[in-house]
């Protein structure tokens, strides 16, 4: 039965909490570093999917995998490596600068896409990079003259990049005639990550305590929202779609504070306000002339 826009909206809502929930449950973990982290939540992430793939697209699924064209295989290693620079960032830095800096994603794939495959950028949409990009750096900078490590931060900016790289890659095999499918590339990134994390997370310390708390993530925070996900996007416009998930950065940065007690500072609010304010900007914008 196909959802109503309503229930799209609220489903949506509910997918960008449960994404959110990454950084305050990691502030809870006992003894797993940062690559076991990784590993495990992508682990999960795995097995997950490969429990609910059959279930929603059939027991011939995986045999279609192998026929999904480059697009199929590229898109699941940018996913891949979202999932693994996301959570290294989360172990390295504070949720809300990994959140924000994430936040990027759409202004990063727009100069991709002008770049790569000469779609046009909108003038409003250069003007969103530029206060965005000032919000970005305005944050930076304040930590940088506070002597705070930018190792996260580093680490944290190649998300939106891998992202920026993934929707491009989707967006020219669609323009192409040949749509990839999301949630199989998820799974992809999700076996090449840990693959790639496994031999850098060994020897394992996680506690039983934490695997349980991974375990959630894998299924709860990955696996079944990135389902949920593409189910909302066949109801609603990609500008609705921009806008609810940057929900995503407001509910983590309270959950990381009231859940973990890690308050952002006055350099991360103000950087941040900025950044989701040109997104919000742009995207209202955009839905305003498609309407």
């Amino acid at each position: 039965m196909k959802l109503s826009h309503n229930r799209a909206v609220l489903l949506m809502v509910a997918v960008t909490l449960m994404w959110a929930t990454a950084g305050v449950v990691t502030r809870h973990l006992e003894h797993a570093q940062k690559f076991e982290v990784t590993f495990w939540r992508s682990f999960f992430t795995m097995l997950s999917l490969l429990l609910i793939l059959p279930l929603i697209r059939g027991r011939g699924v995986f045999a279609r995998m192998r026929h999904g064209g480059a697009a199929l295989w590229i898109s699941g290693l940018c996913w891949a490596g979202m999932f693994t620079f996301f959570m290294v960032a989360i172990m390295l830095t504070t949720v809300a600068n990994v959140l924000v800096t994430m936040s990027l994603v759409p202004l990063f794939t727009a100069l991709s896409a002008r770049i790569f495959i000469g779609h046009r950028v909108l003038a409003r949409t250069w003007v969103a990079i530029g206060v965005a990009g000032f919000g970005i750096a305005y944050m930076y900078a304040n930590q940088l003259g506070q002597g705070v490590s930018m190792a996260g931060t580093l680490v944290a900016l190649c998300v939106p990049i891998a992202g920026a790289a993934n929707w491009t890659v989707t967006q020219h095999s669609h323009a192409q005639g040949h749509d990839v499918d999301l949630i199989p590339a998820v799974l992809i990134g999700a076996v090449l990550s840990s693959l790639i994390t496994l031999p850098l997370a060994w020897p394992f310390q996680a506690s039983s305590h934490d695997l349980v708390l991974l375990a959630g993530l894998g299924l709860g925070q990955l696996a079944i929202p990135c389902v949920l996900a593409v189910v909302c996007t066949k109801v609603l416009k990609a500008p609705e779609v921009a806008l609810l998930g940057l929900l995503e950065v407001i509910f983590g940065i309270l959950l990381a504070w009231v859940g973990a007690g890690e308050v952002p500072g006055h350099d991360v609010l103000v950087g941040g306000t900025l950044v989701i304010g040109a997104l919000v900007a742009n995207e209202v914008v955009s839905w305003r002339n498609r309407a």
